[in-house]
């Protein structure tokens, strides 16, 4: 549900998804609701009715109890490393955040799930190696393309006259918090830069397909025997 709400592929982590949704994991979040139960079964069983707006603080200090034992589990991170690192110093910002919502493409630049050749190799193994298809590298990652490809300079100058010369992910994910103008500007840089990604995949695999393009199997000599196949 998390991974589907983000927009990303199913490859992502469940820290990632939880993450990028903003959604307290549901054994945290689950302990959150039991808490404020019992407190105010409690309050009833001793002949009192606790006022709603007791039980919203209740439910507030519960919240923040959760998202500190999140914080802990997030401490050492086994997978999706370098996205928890970048969004855990700024978790409950993250959290609570009212404005930005994860398009698919920004979902790929921050995850690095998606159209970059260590991902099509190594993780859902439809490339043979992880080279960058835009420019001399061998290991095509998100970083790789946000920045240092030498094909997106136009693209990367926009951003960092946008949010700064960090363009690291944890800068990235700072930006996005600071408000709409600079996610506007990071989401324009994942639009643009993924979009012509996907479609230069999309070429190679067409023409991966095109029978013109196909390297020709050789016949076999078979000496005059017409008995074995060509």
């Amino acid at each position: 549900m998390t991974t589907r709400a983000v927009r990303g592929y199913r490859t992502i982590s469940k820290d990632a998804a939880c993450l990028l949704a903003g959604a307290i994991p549901w054994d945290l979040d689950a302990r959150a609701f039991a808490d404020v139960f019992w407190r105010c079964a409690e309050a009833r069983a001793g002949g009192s009715n606790p006022p709603p707006d007791v039980v919203r603080r209740w439910r507030n200090d519960a919240r923040e109890t959760a998202i500190e034992m999140w914080r802990e589990r997030l401490e050492n991170p086994q997978v999706s490393v370098d996205l928890v690192l970048a969004i855990r110093p700024v978790l409950k910002e993250w959290l609570d955040r009212k404005t930005g919502a994860l398009s698919f493409r920004l979902t790929q630049v921050l995850t690095g799930h998606g159209c970059f050749g260590r991902y099509l190799c190594e993780i859902v193994g439809r490339e043979e190696n992880t080279r960058c298809h835009h420019c001399d590298a061998d290991r095509d990652t998100a970083d790789h393309t946000v920045m240092a490809c030498p094909s997106w300079i136009g693209q990367r100058e926009a951003l960092t006259a946008a949010i700064g010369p960090d363009i690291t992910l944890p800068a990235l994910v700072r930006a996005l918090l600071r408000g709409d103008p600079d996610w506007k500007a990071v989401e324009d840089f994942a639009e643009e830069v993924i979009s012509a990604k996907e479609e230069a995949e999309r070429i190679r695999e067409r023409e991966a397909l095109d029978p013109r393009r196909r390297p020709r199997r050789r016949r076999r000599a078979n000496n005059g025997d017409n008995n074995i196949p060509p």
